[in-house]
Order: C-alpha cells, then sequence, then structure tokens
C-alpha cells in the first residue's frame, strides 16, 4: 500500500429487512419464516462501509428519512468511522428501506423502497463540494436521482477526480452523461437491461462490453459472479477469474467488490492487481449473513490474500 485512499460516495442508504426461508409465500397466503434480520444498507452505504474496512478515509453524501431509521443510519456512519457530515435529514419523508428474501442457496431478491434517497439533489452535491474535492475516487448508483448521478460525473470530470458509475438498479441512462466517468460497472443483469443484449455467457459479455465501450463508457466492468469479472477498454478485454468460497449469502457482494475496488485503486495498485483484489473481497463477503456485517477487516483479507497465493 503506497498510501491510504479518500473514498467518497455520493448514494443510497437504507434499512435491510432480511427474511430466510425455504419457499415464499403465493398471494393471499401467510407463512412462517426461518430468520429474520435487520441491518443497515443501500448501495452507497455499503460500498462506503466496504470502502472504510478496507481500510480507505470515507465520506458519505446521502438523504435519510424523518423516521427512527433516519437517526440510527447516520450514527452507523459515524460508528464506522465514516464522515457523515453531509448525510442529511429528509422532513416529513421515510428513510430508504430494502425488504430482501434469500433462499437456502444464498440467492437473493430484492425489493427497494427508495424513500428519502429519492430527494438527494444535485444542489446536496454542490454543498459537498469540500468534502468531494479531498477524494480520489468518487462512487456512484441508481438507488438516487439519475439527475443527480449525472451532476455529479461533471463535478468528478471538472475536479479530476477518478469515478465509478455502479448502474444499479438499472435504469434506462443517457451514455453521453456518463461518458466522463472512468468505469462503468454493472453486473451481468443490469448489463443486459441497459444495453438491451443477452448476457448469459462470456462471449455474450464480451459484446455487450464492446457494445458499451462504443457508447463512449471509458472502461467497463461487468462482474459475473462465480465466473468472475469481465474488464474491457481499449487496450484489454479480460476475464478475471472468481475465487472459490463456501457461500452463505450473496447480499452486498457487489458493493464489496465496488468499494474494495475504489480503494485498492486509491491506494495506488494498477488495474491488473485490483480487480483480482476486489474479485476476493467481494467472494469473501458471501461467506457471511448480511450485508455491511458481512465485510471483511483489511487484515483479515490480506491474510487470505496471502494464502490464495496473492502477492503484497
Amino acid at each position: 500500500m503506497s498510501k491510504q485512499s479518500f473514498i467518497a460516495v455520493v448514494g443510497s442508504a437504507n434499512v435491510d429487512l432480511t427474511t430466510f426461508n425455504d419457499v415464499f409465500p403465493r398471494p393471499g397466503e401467510t407463512i412462517f419464516g426461518k430468520k429474520f434480520d435487520l441491518g443497515f444498507g443501500g448501495k452507497g452505504a455499503n460500498q462506503a462501509v466496504a470502502a472504510r474496512l478496507c481500510g480507505a478515509n470515507v465520506g458519505m453524501v446521502a438523504k435519510v428519512g424523518s423516521d427512527l431509521f433516519g437517526p440510527a443510519t447516520i450514527k452507523n456512519f459515524e460508528a464506522q468511522g465514516i464522515d457523515a457530515t453531509n448525510v442529511r435529514i429528509a422532513d416529513e419523508v421515510s428513510s430508504g428501506v430494502a425488504p430482501i428474501f434469500v433462499d437456502p442457496s444464498g440467492q437473493n431478491r430484492i425489493i427497494v423502497v427508495k424513500g428519502a434517497n429519492d430527494t438527494l439533489s444535485p444542489e446536496d452535491v454542490d454543498a459537498a463540494a469540500p468534502l468531494l474535492r479531498k477524494a480520489d475516487t468518487i462512487i456512484l448508483q441508481f438507488e438516487i436521482p439519475l439527475r443527480t448521478v449525472y451532476h455529479t460525473v461533471k463535478f468528478a470530470k471538472s475536479n479530476g477526480i477518478r469515478c465509478i458509475v455502479n448502474p444499479a438498479p438499472a435504469l434506462p441512462v443517457d451514455f453521453k452523461e456518463l461518458s466522463p466517468a472512468d468505469y462503468f460497472i454493472p453486473n451481468e443483469s443490469e448489463a443486459e437491461a441497459i444495453s438491451g443484449m443477452p448476457v448469459h455467457s462470456i462471449d455474450e459479455a464480451k459484446k455487450c462490453a464492446e457494445f458499451l465501450l462504443r457508447q463512449k463508457m471509458k472502461r467497463v466492468v461487468i462482474t459475473l459472479g462465480e465466473r468472475g469479472a469481465l474488464v474491457a477498454g481499449p487496450d484489454r478485454m479480460e476475464l478475471i477469474p472468481a475465487f472459490k468460497v463456501q457461500t452463505a449469502d450473496t447480499t452486498g457482494a457487489g458493493d464489496a467488490f465496488i468499494g474494495s475496488f475504489a480503494v485498492f485503486l486509491g491506494e495506488g495498485f494498477p488495474e491488473e492487481e485490483a480487480l483480482p483484489r476486489a474479485n476476493l473481497y467481494a467472494a469473501l463477503s458471501t461467506t457471511k449473513v448480511g450485508t455491511q456485517k458481512s465485510f471483511w477487516q483489511r487484515a483479515e483479507f490480506e491474510k487470505e490474500w496471502r494464502n490464495r497465493g496473492g502477492r503484497l
């Protein structure tokens, strides 16, 4: 590690309500579930926590609701050592929530109610400019208004700050507005929805990545779960293999990938090493249940990286 990274996340903060069961109810049916877990989530918040646990200084720009979840979310950021100065409470709006349903294989189904996240505006981003200008990387997702995403991409470009856009959940986009971003990182279903192309195989993922590059995306990384991650740019098209682990819950794995990847780049690791590291960090997060609480501390990660033949 050559230097400590500073990551700014402009994005969502939710409360995750996770139910585990073998089957899920049919319309009009009530059944008993096996287990329930409540935790802090939201793609933006998850990525911020992953970056913090990976060793970066982190600042969060977000909106939370004026309900019991809002102040608790801010306290959670502060407890994690994340700068929450720019996490504001939106009056008379609920906090974002995400009911999550997990089956025995670890696969999840998620319904996101955006709540206060939908009130995060370009003006909020401008108000956070002093914090954002300290960052070596700004991370964005699609659980906040797209106009705020586009505005932040322009801010990053004009201030010479690396920008990672994670288009999750997938929405129709104006590629021209996103083209200044340094990295565009969807998973396979998001890449399929945004491009209108199938992404069921490595070859299809490559064709989709080529399409996204033709839309003037500088660099595309399509995360493919247990198959790894495909990186595409003017100079390379390469599949970075995944690491095998015993999966308990895949919730938050994509956020673990994004947050850790930003940190490794910010510390000065070349992309060729930052991507495999992020693959392992994401894989390890699936060995524990939950989102933020499933992310590994940096020292634990480095030990596992060495054990698997990585280099420091």
